[in-house]
């Protein structure tokens, strides 16, 4: 069928998985909607019984039963789509070294204040291709960190100069504005940022779900992070291991090409391993500047960041250089905060190669984390009453264990209870929803509000995951007098509010925007103060 429509040959790749298999294939840039139906028809062309009975069939879309017929409509939706002028714009911008971007929004050629946006219905005849240019692009990924990284990567090329645009899961930003809210996490936030005209450096928070439904934003990146690989997201889309999840973070590497760098966390085996088949060049970060990736990273020549008795330290260039006490930095909460610290280095790695000034990285580590403004919804601390609240985002096992580290640290400080929210997304398999119980039953809290994820449900009945982490918490020994079930997050979070005591610590997993924001509204009219 491909060759029917004229399309160049190129590679068809079937990846067969433990829960089925999926069907890949190359396709002009402007029949993407063609090809879906392709490879809808093809699956269906050789579906079992195809032969014999018609599928289910739509007007306008290619019929399985009959070749001919199926040919004809694709030969007609391809015609529809095409759009000659679209291809040869971007073909003389590849020519000229500059990025590209097509889809239902129109044709962006150059990026940011580097690029131009044309409606599809209007492209232009001429083209002021002097004008035009890249900037700085950098792709985030992981199963933890993304959108704190990217909020402290925009902080230090803001700090360098530069108006910073992002997209994260809480929406798309450029400088201080909000310009979109919501999930931007994959390639549609990408491309809005990429498109303001305001901005100068652009940090792409790539998440896991849009690489492997929509693939990347942008064919070159100056750099990318892998921040961690982590349990998570199993049996989605062929990923049902650490490896496979940890190949998918990775197709960003495909991205940063020879003249670009790809900082990875040193502390993960499974990226360690990975790396010895990536092209690209590498930087290393850890939470020991003696890790043994590191050193021999460094003797080789390459960058790495990592902490040296209790100091960051960068080395860039064949220079060490003292990036401030870790203890010292908001962001790590006096060093509680491991996986900040972590994040700290990464984001302070992947600054310096791309030519931050270490002043200026230093003075950013050193202030971010100060306002619950710098990084919301992220290790948010707030107290009340007495009580100690932490305000986060942790969605996985390892999440929730980091953050409670920090909690069980306040604790032992304090010698006080210990009150949690607990839930999950719908679309993790009950084996994950345990693991995450697991890890809650692990630091024995004093009491467990379960809640549902507004918005989050996908596909479960309502109440199904609280059953289920409920479960879980009465086999890991916690007394059922602890665990409460009330399905609305912001009513569950109210309720452990209203339960605590002076001293208490509170750890308040709160997912979705609208809650989170009625959750805050009322803890500043209740007396709550942030920081």
């Amino acid at each position: 069928m491909r060759a029917h429509l004229g399309w160049p040959d190129a590679e068809v790749v079937l990846d067969i998985h433990r829960a089925g298999a999926a069907l890949a294939m190359a396709a002009p840039q402007d029949m993407l909607y063609t090809a879906t139906e392709v490879n809808e028809w093809a699956w269906q062309r050789v579906a079992p019984n195809a032969a014999h009975c018609a599928l289910p069939h739509a007007p306008a879309h290619p019929a399985s039963w009959d070749d001919e017929l199926a040919r004809h409509t694709l030969r007609h939706l391809a015609a529809d789509e095409a759009n000659p002028r679209a291809m040869s714009l971007m073909q003389a911008a590849n020519a000229r070294g500059l990025p590209a971007f097509l889809d239902d929004d129109g044709l962006t050629l150059g990026a940011g204040e580097g690029g131009r946006n044309w409606a599809l219905d209007a492209l232009p005849d001429d083209v002021a291709w002097p004008d035009l240019h890249d900037i700085p692009t950098v792709l985030v990924t992981g199963s933890n960190g993304k959108t704190t990284s990217v909020r402290l990567l925009a902080a230090l090329f803001e700090q360098a100069g530069k108006t910073a645009g992002f997209n994260c899961t809480d929406g798309v930003f450029v400088g201080d504005a909000r310009v979109a809210q919501g999930d931007y996490s994959g390639p549609n936030g990408a491309r809005r940022v990429l498109r303001d005209t305001r901005v100068q450096a652009a940090i792409l928070e790539t998440a896991r779900g849009g690489i492997l439904r929509r693939g990347l934003a942008v064919q070159h990146a100056h750099a990318g992070l892998v921040t961690n690989v982590s349990a998570d997201h199993f049996g989605e889309y062929g990923v049902h291991d650490l490896s496979d999840l940890a190949d998918a973070k990775l197709v960003v590497a495909r991205a940063v090409n020879a003249d670009g760098v790809l900082v990875l966390n040193a502390d993960d085996p499974l990226l360690v391993e990975k790396s010895a088949s990536l092209a690209c060049p590498l930087a290393w970060f850890s939470l020991d500047d003696r890790n043994t990736v590191l050193v021999a990273h460094r003797r080789s020549g390459g960058a790495t960041c990592g902490v040296d008795d209790g100091v960051l330290t960068l080395r860039v260039d064949g220079q060490r250089h003292r990036l401030g006490e870790v203890a010292a930095m908001p962001l790590t909460l006096e060093g509680s905060a491991r996986y900040n610290i972590a994040n700290l280095a990464g984001a302070a790695l992947l600054a310096a190669t791309q030519g931050v000034s270490v002043r200026a990285i230093a003075t950013v580590l050193m202030q971010f984390g100060g306002s619950r403004e710098d990084n919301p919804g992220r290790l948010e601390r707030w107290h009340i009453r007495g009580a100690d609240v932490l305000l986060d985002y942790a969605h996985n096992p390892d999440g929730l264990a980091g953050l409670l580290a920090v909690a069980a640290r306040l604790r032992q400080q304090r010698g006080a209870r210990l009150g949690l929210l607990l839930g999950q997304a719908g679309n993790r398999d009950d084996d994950a929803i345990r693991d995450l119980a697991r890890t809650a039953a692990a630091v024995l809290p004093d009491l467990v509000v379960l809640k549902d994820l507004d918005g989050y449900i996908r596909g479960r009945r309502a109440g199904e995951v609280p059953e289920i982490l409920r479960g879980q918490l009465l086999l890991q020994g916690l007394p059922e007098s602890r665990l409460q079930t009330i399905l609305p997050e912001v009513e569950a979070a109210q309720a452990i509010l209203a339960w605590s005591r002076p001293g208490d610590v509170l750890v308040l997993p709160v997912h979705n925007l609208a809650a989170r924001a009625e959750l805050i509204e009322w803890l500043q009219d209740n007396g709550g103060v942030s920081g």
